[in-house]
């Protein structure tokens, strides 16, 4: 059973936004964003960054609500210390459930294959071929606990 969190972020993720959009939009209004602005913040993140399956987009939209939540206000190295050590923490629960934090290897893609920018036909088969609903449920359970 999907937390409420993870629920409104698998809402967006169903209606075609990517993940990253889908797991930062879903905390909008907790962080005095509205939705145009974070599915705007959120919008290059998703598919591994621009499509070129790296990080994790749903955890690169739990990174933007850490930011949110504990990021550095200036440019001392102890300050930013705090922001890194809980992404760290976040990506070292996120590993455990799911073994990378690489869209890629999420997706079991070889590594020579170059896709385009154009995102993939969202059908029932594409969803079941992907964690990234998984992926965004737990990203988005994570963000509630951080903005508690």
């Amino acid at each position: 059973m999907n937390s409420p969190a993870s629920e409104r972020a698998l809402t967006y993720f169903h209606q075609g936004f990517n993940c990253a959009q889908s797991v930062f939009a879903a905390f909008a209004p907790e962080m005095g964003l509205s939705e145009e602005q974070a599915l705007r913040f959120a919008a290059g993140f998703g598919a591994g960054v621009g499509r070129m399956r790296g990080m994790c987009g749903a955890f690169s939209g739990l990174t933007l609500v850490a930011g949110h939540c504990k990021g550095n206000l200036t440019g001392k190295p102890e300050d930013k210390e705090v922001v890194f050590a809980l992404v760290r923490r976040l990506a070292d629960a996120f590993k455990s459930e799911f073994g990378t934090l690489t869209c890629r290897e999420l997706l079991h893609l070889d590594e020579q294959v170059q896709e385009s920018a154009r995102p993939s036909t969202r059908t029932q088969a594409y969803y079941d071929a992907r964690p990234c609903e998984r992926c965004v449920a737990f990203c988005a359970t994570k963000a509630a606990e951080l903005l508690k």
